[in-house]
């Protein structure tokens, strides 16, 4: 069984999502290889995975290999397929004893077909849990995302101007509610093409800390950072109330 949430449940982000950034960087400070950085830093996404779901998050889009990352060395892009292969293979009981299911945002034309294979059971055999759903944006770019919605549109016969709805409904998963917060690890301070249409309104938290260095605190700290602020969606801020003045209804 899952663990209950922690006491951090009340004014908890609805929608976590993450750019974990640092990998390699974390590894060449370290005088090691690049693809021990990625490596632990799929031990950090585990962590931080168990860690969302004790909290009570009901979803978390992790940045997990961007449109942009092809341009790496063609030895670590196939590192990177073949560490996501064996973590989409290796986790399902992970997934089924959190109550995990997994979904999938991106394009899967250029995937590897073992990928693409391993994604589709992973998302088939998560498909009825009911705890929280974990999102890997694979060959994911926001801006990508935004043209797929528009030519699924034009794909199903639409004509005329596009509404907000509609191109929300063409988006990859668009059941999921705005990340109310979006974190990125190892400081940098930019959203690299993230989730762009759904970012409007979300709150920013900027981490100097690796993404290999990432542990449940870390959430933890972002989360309560999260719930100190005031989301105003373009309106002014609420008054505060004056010293001494009796509540409503005493």
């Amino acid at each position: 069984m899952a663990e209950a949430p922690s006491q951090l449940a009340s004014g908890l982000p609805a929608h976590v999502g993450i750019i974990m950034d640092g990998n390699g960087r974390w590894a060449e400070k370290r005088g090691q290889s690049r693809h021990r950085g990625h490596l632990e830093g799929v031990k950090a996404a585990k962590r931080v995975v168990r860690a969302a779901s004790r909290a009570g998050i009901r979803y978390l889009t992790l940045y997990t290999f961007s449109t942009e990352n092809w341009r790496r060395s063609p030895a670590e892009v196939t590192y990177l397929m073949h560490l996501i292969r064996n973590h989409l293979k290796n986790e399902y009981e992970f997934y089924h004893e959190n109550h995990i299911r997994v979904v999938h945002s991106g394009s899967l034309q250029r995937l590897p077909r073992v990928v693409v294979r391993e994604l589709a059971k992973v998302t088939a055999s998560t498909a009825a849990n009911r705890g929280m759903t974990v999102n890997l944006a694979i060959d994911y770019g926001g801006r990508d995302e935004i043209l797929r919605a528009v030519n699924r549109l034009q794909a199903n016969g639409h004509e005329g101007r596009v509404t907000e709805g509609e191109l929300r409904r063409g988006l990859d998963q668009p059941e999921f509610p705005d990340p109310d917060l979006i974190i990125r690890t190892g400081d940098e301070r930019r959203l690299s093409n993230f989730l762009l249409w759904q970012v409007a309104y979300s709150e920013l938290y900027f981490s100097p800390k690796m993404w290999p260095d990432w542990a449940e605190e870390d959430l933890l700290a972002a989360l309560e950072e999260y719930r100190s602020r005031e989301r105003r969606y373009g309106s002014s801020p609420s008054p505060k109330p004056k010293r001494g003045a009796r509540r409503a209804g005493k």
